[in-house]
């Protein structure tokens, strides 16, 4: 069991790897990590940002899709807070210094928008559907503090689930005027493709990963409220990024969304 003075190193440690985009040596080659203390050193890196004057607006699900499992080698979803300097504009140029990101790559999804608190555990598919006033497509760019993308679970979810900045479409849709399960995502990274799946990718529909959410969370006494933002999973593989790369996606009824990046 890690002592507090630990996980709070552990925390700071990556709050720096992010200031100074230098990423560290995974947390599981240097120490014998439970998902539990990686969650509570996610939750010391996210005070650190906090100080600063960050506010979270939402959360976020990572690892949902076989496609990124697969990829990564990491075998179930984890969760991560957004907070408002990660959220960029539909269109902008990111600069990967002033944001900062170290390693980023780009995945498709879909996010959600609530319109009541989801409390778990027993949160359930239909209560997600229930609670949500609306979805959109949206661009999760992700990254690791990690070297080298070398992660095992506890390393993604101590580094608040490889999270980096995410932009959300700009048209806004009734989530019970289409079925989820069967959009499709379609990406282009400088004008060629770069991505393929459907809302199927993400645990059978993405109401799922939302109620996973909601009741993993709820035994951690953290609900999810109302009016925040809640990115469900990517549909489809990552997609690495970096200086003068431009990339667009668009999702059957959700609308479409872009970003370029600069150094």
């Amino acid at each position: 069991m890690l002592d507090q003075d630990l996980i709070v190193a552990l925390g700071d440690e990556l709050y720096h790897a992010l200031q100074s985009r230098t990423p560290v040596t995974p947390l599981t080659s240097r120490l014998d990590l439970t998902v539990e203390e990686a969650y509570r050193i996610s939750l010391q890196f996210l005070k650190r940002r906090e100080a600063l004057g960050e506010q979270v607006i939402g959360k976020k699900i990572g690892v949902t899709s076989k496609a990124v499992q697969d990829m990564l080698n990491v075998h179930q979803p984890d969760f991560g807070f957004l907070t408002d300097r990660m959220q960029v504009a539909n269109g902008s140029a990111v600069s990967l210094r002033e944001q900062p990101m170290i390693q980023p790559r780009a995945e498709g999804e879909i996010a959600f928008i609530l319109a009541a608190d989801l409390i778990g555990p027993g949160v359930t598919a239909d209560d997600v559907l229930a609670a949500t006033e609306s979805v959109t497509c949206c661009f999760e760019i992700v990254d690791s503090r990690i070297q080298d993308w070398k992660i095992a679970i506890q390393d993604t979810v101590a580094d608040n689930a490889s999270c980096g900045v995410f932009v959300l479409g700009e048209q806004r849709v009734d989530p019970r005027s289409l079925d989820l399960a069967s959009v499709e995502l379609n990406m282009q990274l400088n004008g060629q493709p770069a991505g393929h799946g459907f809302g199927s990718a993400v645990q059978g529909h993405p109401c799922e990963a939302v109620a996973w959410l909601a009741n993993t969370l709820g035994r951690l006494g953290i609900p999810l409220r109302r009016g925040e933002v809640i990115l469900s999973g990517a549909l489809a593989p990552l997609v690495p990024v970096g200086p003068g790369d431009h990339i667009e996606m668009t999702i059957s009824g959700l609308g479409a969304a872009s970003l370029r990046f600069i150094d």
